[in-house]
């Protein structure tokens, strides 16, 4: 650990803020227990970084199955693996696994809270940070929560009839109808039957209802339906209604119910009362608590839901309440849109601008109520906040500001390094060709209107290609990560797994990252690569000047707040491709929401919030705002400010009460905008090309950029970061098969008078470019990354452009020794006359594990071809050349320098290539665990290539 000079302030503590001084490339370096350590060059703290830069993973205790020797010993494989630190995450025991007769550990007993000292202390010793997992599984509940402290929803139940008829219906057939299809319902939920009405379809006025709820006798309730289509609707309220997903015993039951602040902070002081009763004060041994994204399967209701909506919108919601709901499944999501019976257009306006005011409210008492107890409750215990503020309930922005470290998340999923397709973004919106969701631009541009910059994310989550974690798919998705606005990734994650458990040990999910994987023994490449980008990113503010409005007050009257990351609806679905056509083109912007901007200040045609000042507003199809946002936009074009209104002009108001008169003043102020033509647009979308589009408009409205690209690529994104002195561009190419030549030209106001540094994040060196007037050409191979930097640094060694990969050489083209080490312990020898992928060579195409290819060739003037090209590689390939390391390289081009290894006469050549393993896992089929995560449904994972392609070429 650095010495450490002085304490920070209480208000930058809290924040997570580092602290730049004004020294050249100097940086002050914020410590895991909150102080600031000596000063020190930023090129250091990137080069060497330290424990807390270095990626955590999520750490599950599954089934609380855990002793302390395996706590010790996996904690110094993590630590060996470059590994800063854990989130301790108490889990269920995963299913279709042999648990070796292990107790399970009750959470907060007396053992467990011993079991957790331990791993405190034990993580201490080796420098590691601990996070901690409020409750356990997902959401946050347990056994001891009683009625009201039990999440609760409203739920409707329709049952359709044609008139005339005379009939009965049943309240147990109610019920039945209402209990909602959701993932994980408690067993010990309760019902209770609000109200019963007969309805007419369609619906075109309230008067059409009729209240039967009088007419309930002995449990049934007898109907007369006049001639025509009708439909009983019946208003129910489930307490009690879901059980906490893979909770553990202690915290297993139902889900607490987040819109009660007594009950959250019963809660909560349950848990930080009982353990610290034990062990004494949590603080600094654990960095944060952690709250998991918020799966809450829909709750909508509390006992003064209804009191507190009257109080807030100024209106009685109730009589209107079965007329807002849908039917709902899994996850909360609608079920089936076409549930509820129809609505006259008037009816339907109605009611849209009524669940507006509905999900405004619980987004409202779910803030106060929660997340502000949450974080005060860390506060209180002198410990930070992290949480994943997303879900369902949270506000896509203002749900970070209070956290201490916002937190997204990244997957992997097939299709990542492929191209991204426009094209089928209406069917997939979220995340095609891309590890970042929809959820990580919205968390980062949250936390840079805060000032914070540590944004974590939940890192490589992975249920579809579990075993085959090849380094390069992890670079790709971690770059977009990246990309997106991370700087902090938490991987996804590491399960507590006995050595001796059967092969391939304990996996509740996730990637298999684990000492048995084949990959284990270069994962440190990886991680290294990944600190230092978190290690300078966490020094420097992303930089942003254009702002995005997504049209969510519109979306949540049509169709309710959506599950992020994963919502069923996205509107519109091409709402991504916005922002990253923006930083495709040299630009940059962030999220922002109608209470950002009204409370924003306007200067000079700016919008300013806090540190972040933004020239451009993008309205994405936003028709509904808020009176008093329309106003604050028109000051700002009246400013000088330019608003790009994308497929629509805002035209009304938000919810429902004194609606008309509010929708007037919108259009009034629009009207006024509409007076500055050349600074209040209307623009279509493009039918495809969004990257073309937005530098047509960049190029038609002087939207300059910062860094001047020639010829963009859709898959080549760049980010810029600031210091005090320091200007920062990060370059990525998200294709695992093309490479992109980039002529960039910057902008002055990057430059300066600095000089211009490329700073390798995979091997910490740095070179010096030389850059005239601005301009700079780089070859971006697969999979590649190019950290630029300008600082006034002077000594250094400037940087030589490697050949590209297509320069003509000479091929070894003779026959291959190939010895194949599985990793089940087998060995076997062959001969190979051409290169080929394994995986179409029936006797390879499930290997897992070393293949090591040897030749020869013969050179009379080694230092005529410097270099070595192995072409296609699939796997982590390390190359010997007569004996000599000629390194690892696990990503990308494969090309390698020879000087100083090559000789006159025979060379000898070796080159190890590591496979990934879900070939050979999909092959043991008496392996419930292999075949549950490589061949069941939904599982049904394809062969994966593997093995040196080639051509060889020396050039």
């Amino acid at each position: 650990m650095r010495r450490r000079d002085f304490l920070i302030q209480g208000s930058v503590a809290a924040s997570g803020m580092v602290l730049v001084n004004s020294l050249p490339a100097i940086a002050r370096e914020i410590l895991a227990d909150g102080t600031v350590s000596q000063r020190m060059p930023l090129y250091e703290i990137f080069k060497n970084p330290a424990s807390q830069y270095r990626p955590f993973v999520r750490w599950w205790w599954n089934g609380n199955k855990i002793e302390k020797t395996e706590l010790a010993r996996e904690l110094r494989i993590l630590k060996a693996a470059g590994i800063g630190g854990v989130e301790i995450n108490p889990i269920s025991f995963p299913l279709r696994t042999d648990d070796m007769g292990k107790p399970s550990i009750e959470w907060l007993s007396d053992e467990w809270i011993e079991l957790l000292r331990f791993t405190l202390d034990e993580a201490k010793s080796l420098d590691m940070t601990c996070d901690l997992l409020v409750g356990t599984g997902f959401p946050m509940g347990g056994e001891f929560l009683e009625g009201g402290e039990r999440s609760q929803i409203a739920v409707i139940a329709v049952k359709r009839f044609q008139g005339p008829l005379e009939t009965e219906i049943s309240l147990f057939d109610l019920y039945k109808e209402a209990d909602p299809s959701i993932t994980n319902p408690y067993s010990g939920r309760t019902m209770e039957l609000l109200e019963v009405k007969l309805v007419p379809d369609p619906l075109n006025r309230m008067d059409e209802v009729v209240d039967l709820s009088k007419k309930i006798k002995n449990g049934i309730v007898k109907l007369s339906i006049p001639a025509g289509n009708y439909a009983v609707y019946g208003l129910v309220k489930v307490e009690g209604f879901m059980q906490v997903i893979q909770g553990n015993p202690g915290g297993m039951g139902p889900v607490l119910n987040h819109f009660d602040s007594k009950a959250v902070k019963k809660y909560l002081d349950k848990m930080s009362e009982t353990i610290q009763k034990k062990i004494g004060p949590l603080a600094p041994k654990v960095r944060s608590f952690f709250v998991d994204s918020l799966e809450t399967e829909g709750t909508n209701w509390t006992s003064d839901m209804m009191s507190e909506f009257k109080k807030r919108r100024g209106y009685d919601l109730y009589p209107y309440l079965p007329f807002i709901l849908f039917k709902i499944g899994g996850m909360g999501n609608t079920l089936n849109a076409n549930y509820p019976v129809q609505m006259g257009e008037d009816m339907k306006k109605m009611t849209d601008r009524m669940r507006y005011d509905f999900e405004l409210t619980k987004a409202e008492l779910f803030q106060e109520r929660f997340v502000h107890n949450f974080a005060e409750w860390c506060k209180d215990n002198k410990i930070k906040s992290r949480a994943q503020a997303y879900g369902r309930g949270y506000f896509p922005l203002e749900g970070s500001f209070e956290i201490d470290i916002p937190e997204c998340e990244t997957w992997l999923k097939y299709g990542i390094g492929e191209d991204i397709s426009e094209e089928k973004f209406s069917m997939y919106p979220w995340h095609l060709g891309r590890g970042n969701t929809m959820i990580n631009k919205l968390v980062s541009s949250a936390a840079h209107l805060k000032d914070k910059k540590l944004i974590s994310s939940e890192e490589l989550t992975n249920t579809d290609m579990v075993f085959n974690e090849a380094l390069e798919i992890l670079k790709i998705a971690g770059d977009q990560s990246t990309i997106s606005g991370v700087t902090h990734p938490i991987f996804h994650g590491f399960n507590y797994s006995p050595p001796d458990a059967a092969f391939p040990g304990w996996i509740t999910y996730g990637g298999y990252f684990n000492e048995k994987n084949t990959i284990w023994p270069y994962f440190k490449h990886y991680t290294d690569y990944r600190a230092r980008l978190s290690a300078v990113l966490q020094q420097a503010t992303m930089f942003a000047d254009i702002a995005l409005l997504a049209p969510f007050a519109d979306q949540w009257g049509t169709y309710g707040a959506q599950n992020e990351p994963f919502p069923t609806v996205v509107s519109p679905p091409y709402q991504m491709l916005v922002w990253e056509s923006i930083h495709q083109n040299g630009n940059a912007c962030d999220y922002v929401s109608e209470s950002v901007i009204n409370t924003s200040t306007i200067k000079n045609g700016w919008i300013t919030y806090g540190k972040r000042n933004y020239h451009t507003l993008f309205l994405i199809e936003v028709r509904g705002v808020d009176p008093a946002t329309a106003k604050k936009i028109y000051e700002f074009v009246a400013a000088g400010g330019r608003v790009f209104c994308l497929e629509a002009i805002p035209n009304q108001s938000t919810g429902w009460n004194n609606y008309a008169q509010r929708d007037l003043e919108v259009q009034n102020w629009v009207k006024k905008m509409q007076a500055f033509p050349d600074r209040f647009v209307f623009l279509s979308k493009p039918a495809t090309d969004f990257m073309g589009w937005y530098k047509s408009i960049q190029e038609k409205y002087n939207l300059t950029p910062y860094v001047k690209i020639k010829s963009p690529k859709t898959f080549v994104t760049q980010v810029r970061y600031q210091t005090n002195d320091a200007e920062l561009l990060l370059l990525n190419n998200s294709s695992n098969k093309r490479s992109a030549q980039m002529d960039l030209t910057f902008s002055k106001a990057v430059t300066g008078r600095k000089q211009t540094w490329l700073w390798d994040a995979v091997t910490g060196e740095r070179f010096k470019l030389n850059m005239p007037d601005g301009k700079f050409s780089i070859s971006l191979g697969p999979a590649d990354s190019k950290l630029i930097v300008f600082n006034s640094d002077s000594a250094g060694t400037v940087w030589k452009n490697p050949p590209l990969a297509g320069a003509k050489g000479r091929t070894i083209n003779t026959k291959w020794a190939v010895e194949f080490r599985h990793s089940d312990g087998s060995v076997k020898k062959d001969e190979f006359s051409k290169l080929s992928d394994l995986k179409e060579l029936p006797d390879y195409s499930h290997f897992s594990g070393t293949a090591i290819y040897r030749n020869t060739f013969t050179l009379s003037d080694k230092n005529s071809l410097p270099y070595l090209n192995l072409g296609d590689v699939y796997g982590i390939c390390d190359v010997k050349i007569n004996g000599k390391d000629a390194g690892t390289q696990w990503y990308g081009r494969r090309i390698y320098p020879t000087a100083g290894l090559l000789r006159n006469g025979v060379n000898d050549i070796e080159i190890k290539v590591v496979t990934v393993m879900v070939n050979y896992m999909k092959t043991l089929k008496d392996n419930v665990v292999a075949q549950y995560w490589t061949n069941l449904k939904r599982k049904d994972q394809p062969l994966q290539s593997m093995g040196l392609v080639g051509p060889v070429t020396l050039y």
